[in-house]
């Protein structure tokens, strides 16, 4: 399908009109547009956007809710000299394309091509690189500053979501550039939701809108009853239209930012180019920090992103004409599934375990917890600190917290993992999705280093899953155990193994052989003990017997049953989705030199000292050595006497 066909559902190019996107190669060559060329313009990103995303799945909902908002930044500023900041970064699309990579768009998320955020390396217009949420302002602000330091006088602007003023940092931002009445813009996109509908009662402060009408009425109102005072009126009510500004403010969020010494203007609408564009150029020759507040609809111009914008949030690829999955059916459940669902069964008999997410709750598979027992389940905002510290107070009154968190995002919280959690010994659990590689979000979203970070805290206990059927089991001992727990499992669709009808507890430590073999073992975590069976099966019909060991624990280890066979092989691999420094093959060496032992020969397979692009999951293991074909070739290379690692380079 290409950018140019319509659909009922999109905007159509005007009859016999050339088109104007091919003519877009840079931002400086919208300033020679009309407001009609602009809002044309519009119509045919919104159209290049969906029809990409469609096929190669991305950020659907949050990029068509920016398109004039993004037109009107680059043609009122001077990119890249103006630094634009995105927030996150899932909402970049249209400037991407507007910044000379509208050939490219095609690509996007795709390996080797443009990535599906912001990033330094791939455009000089790319400010800074984004991923997670909350840390707009902040950067603007050093930026602003380092400008301000070389006497540069050019305009810094960060664009942040409402969702994204959840995050503590965001007010840490505000707070520091209130202080420093530094020049910088902040436009606060206020569509209501971050992934899901916003929490809170800053969400809450930020929706306060009066209508129009209401603010008519009202004004119509004093203004009549001062016109009626013998003498003065006529002069108070010119007194009044001038204070019309201020007035608005009191109702609206602009008394919160004014008390961070912003100039605050809106709110204002966010698909009127004209309201929009006129707001920017008053905001450029406004001295000290300013925060324009934008009223947008996420999804906008394609209905059935409107209609369920949280679905259309972040999406594989999808029917067009309908908006349905392009998934196979009959696929196995997702590990987010299978994890949500035996959540929601261990808690209809135990009233003390109660869920927490981070702005996660259809992304972690909390929607039927929610539904079922909406007074113990608790969504946040984007505030994973918060989240944690929250799940440890309750643990301290007899409850038993599971925290839902993307393994990527739990980096965020590492200090209040320590302190509030681990150091007073609280049952808390900590369910880190997305472990592993996570496909096309690339870089900023795998959930590579939580083995690493995880595992050397006092008192934690660490586990990861190799089917869905061992996560209800894991989840099970999790619950049960009494102290600080660490549960990480993959994005995608489980094997397919039928379910145990009772879930069990698994023994605290306790590995699992799964195959016998006398010339390697090969010891495996997680995601990877698939592959290291298939590698076995390989390696069989070529003559060579690989034992193969399902890990489960990092933390404690089955010391007994890795050393026995260890001994018995003498040749070992270990084989893991995590960063090799700190990680599971690394536990396994101090397990060996503690125990004075260590194997003729050994590999350990896992993430290099790089950051992993984007690609689908696939191609990155196999460009990883982490696929059945790869473990098989490091057992070859190993059994020959080969030593080192045997991973092919990786762009």
């Amino acid at each position: 399908m290409t950018a140019t066909t319509t659909h009922d559902d999109l905007p159509a190019t005007t009859a016999g009109v050339a088109p104007l996107l091919p003519t877009i190669d840079r931002p400086r060559q919208l300033k020679d547009l009309s407001l009609g060329d602009l809002e044309r313009l519009a119509a045919e990103i919104r159209e290049l956007i969906i029809c990409t995303v469609a096929h190669n799945g991305g950020h659907l909902a949050p990029n068509l809710g920016v398109v004039e908002l993004t037109l009107a930044l680059h043609y009122v500023f001077d990119s890249p000299h103006d630094c634009i900041i995105w927030d996150v970064g899932h909402q970049s699309y249209t400037h991407k394309i507007l910044t000379g990579r509208r050939a490219l768009f095609p690509t996007l998320r795709q390996y080797g091509g443009i990535s599906g955020f912001p990033k330094r390396s791939e455009s000089k217009y790319d400010a800074f690189g984004t991923g997670h949420s909350s840390t707009s302002i902040s950067a603007a602000l050093g930026i602003a500053t380092g400008k301000h330091l070389k006497g540069c006088r050019n305009r810094t602007i960060a664009v942040i979501g409402d969702g994204s003023m959840t995050g503590g940092m965001a007010f840490e931002g505000l707070n520091q550039t209130g202080y420093s009445e530094r020049d910088l813009i902040v436009v606060l996109n206020d569509n209501e939701m971050s992934i899901s509908p916003n929490v809170g009662a800053l969400s809450s402060f930020l929706s306060r809108k009066l209508s129009h009408r209401s603010l008519m009425n009202l004004k119509r109102e004093v203004e009549n009853s001062i016109k009626a005072i013998p003498g003065v009126g006529t002069n108070l009510v010119q007194l009044l239209r001038r204070s019309e500004d201020s007035l608005k403010a009191f109702f609206t969020p602009g008394m919160l930012f004014q008390a961070f010494k912003f100039h605050y203007i809106g709110p204002i609408k966010g698909h009127r180019l004209d309201r929009l564009i006129e707001t920017f150029e008053t905001a450029r020759h406004i001295q000290g920090p300013v925060l324009i507040h934008v009223g947008t609809h996420k999804g906008h111009g394609y209905r059935p992103a409107e209609c369920d914008p949280a679905r259309f949030h972040g999406l594989g690829a999808f029917d067009i004409d309908t908006g349905d999955s392009c998934k196979t059916k009959g696929c196995a459940p997702s590990y987010t599934k299978v994890f949500g669902d035996t959540l929601v069964e261990l808690a209809e008999h135990d009233p003390r375990i109660v869920a927490i997410t981070a702005a996660m709750l259809q992304g972690a598979g909390l929607e039927k917890f929610a539904e079922r027992y909406p007074k113990r389940c608790f969504d946040v905002g984007i505030a994973e600190q918060h989240a944690v510290t929250f799940a440890a107070g309750l643990a301290t009154e007899g409850f038993k917290p599971v925290v839902a968190i993307y393994s990527t995002f739990m980096q965020r919280a590492y200090d209040q993992t320590i302190h509030d959690v681990c150091l007073q010994n609280l049952p808390v659990v900590f369910c880190m999705d997305r472990g592993g590689l996570v496909g096309e979000d690339g870089p900023t979203h795998h959930g590579i280093f939580d083995l690493s970070f995880m595992r050397h805290i006092p008192n934690m206990v660490l586990m990861s899953p190799r089917d869905e059927n061992e996560l209800r089991r894991m989840l099970k001992t999790a619950i049960d155990l009494g102290g600080p727990v660490a549960l990480r499992y993959p994005r995608g669709s489980g094997l397919g193994v039928a379910l145990d009808p009772s879930v069990e507890a698994l023994p605290v430590g306790r590995a699992e052989l799964l195959a016998e073999g006398r010339d390697l073992l090969l010891l495996a975590l997680g995601v990877s003990v698939q592959p290291a069976r298939e590698a076995a099966a390989i390696l069989a019909r070529e003559g060579l017997q690989a034992a193969v060991i399902d890990a489960r624990f990092v933390k404690p280890m089955d010391r007994d049953l890795i050393l026995k066979w260890a001994r018995l092989t003498k040749a070992v691999i270990t084989i893991e989705e995590n960063q090799l420094q700190g990680g599971f093959g690394s536990a396994v060496l101090e397990l060996f030199c503690d125990a004075g032992f260590m194997p003729a020969r050994m590999k350990r397979l896992g993430i290099p000292d790089l950051f992993v692009p984007h690609g689908s999951q696939a191609l990155l293991r196999a460009d990883l050595g982490l696929d059945a074909d790869g473990i098989a070739e490091a057992a070859r290379a190993l059994c020959k006497g080969v030593h080192g690692q045997v991973l092919r380079a990786i762009g």
